[in-house]
């Protein structure tokens, strides 16, 4: 990838000649975390990422897009590269999103293969958003907090929820979990 997330965000937003304390105020989001997200690819999760896009006016996945769009898309999984490292803690990188989707400028999903760090576990926030999750359990155990409704899926274990409940999606145990997960945004 040859620019950062957050180099597109800062681009996205001067090129809109918005402030970041104007960026801070449409998205609720504090200037330093914005700051964070822009300089160090710092992101806890995507419902911070999905709030900045809506406030530039861009799908989330045009932060991840080359300019390049392919149809069919076929990625390998010697290709895949790592696009997101999900920090809620700024040493421990706890989430790391391979996008399936990269490349494919008219998607309307976010398909994403997801290595869940043990380390997830310690912080069970809740976060919401509009759209839908789809994931599926590739390796290890996943425990998925919905609302008030705790369970723990394994290998081969799907869940379809829909993102505007509180949730919370974390490694159940003390091994990393693999999944794959899609996400729908509405325009």
């Amino acid at each position: 990838m040859d620019s950062k997330i957050g180099d597109r965000i800062k681009s996205f937003r001067e090129k809109q000649d918005i402030s970041v304390d104007e960026l801070a105020e449409r998205t609720g989001l504090e200037a330093e975390f914005l700051k964070a997200v822009e300089s160090d690819d710092m992101y806890p999760s995507l419902g911070p990422l999905l709030k900045i896009a809506r406030a530039l006016g861009v799908r989330l996945g045009t932060f991840l897009d080359d300019q390049v769009s392919r149809d069919p898309l076929v990625v390998r999984l010697d290709e895949r590269e790592e696009e997101l490292t999900m920090h809620r803690h700024k040493d421990v990188a706890e989430f790391k999103y391979y996008s399936l989707g990269k490349g494919k400028s008219d998607r309307h999903m976010e398909p994403f293969f997801v290595e869940i760090l043990p380390e997830s576990g310690e912080d069970k926030t809740l976060s919401s958003h509009e759209g839908e999750e789809f994931i599926i359990v590739h390796s290890g155990q996943l425990s998925v907090t919905y609302g008030k409704e705790e369970s723990v899926l394994g290998p081969g274990d799907s869940i379809y929820f829909n993102s505007i409940v509180p949730h919370n999606v974390s490694a159940h145990g003390d091994e990393k979990v693999e999944i794959y997960a899609v996400l729908y945004f509405p325009e």
